[in-house]
């Protein structure tokens, strides 16, 4: 599998800080027990958490709308 990058996340995800929070969020569902959304094998959690968002698998609820109805 191709490597992952924080441009790939982006594309899903507004700016870094919630990339990291949402990381963040995910990472600690996981070791908490919480099945992976996407087949990747041999890899930490953390990246885990990264493809699943570049995969569209995550998504943030409650973010403001700009005046013109798209996320911001």
């Amino acid at each position: 599998m191709a490597r992952i990058t924080v441009e790939d996340c982006l594309k899903r995800v507004p700016n870094r800080f919630v990339l990291v929070h949402m990381v963040a969020n995910r990472v600690r569902q996981i070791r908490e027990g919480s099945e992976y959304l996407v087949s990747s094998p041999k890899n930490e959690d953390i990246v885990v958490a990264l493809r699943e968002i570049a995969a569209g698998k995550i998504t943030l609820k409650g973010l403001p709308d700009d005046e013109h109805g798209k996320p911001i």
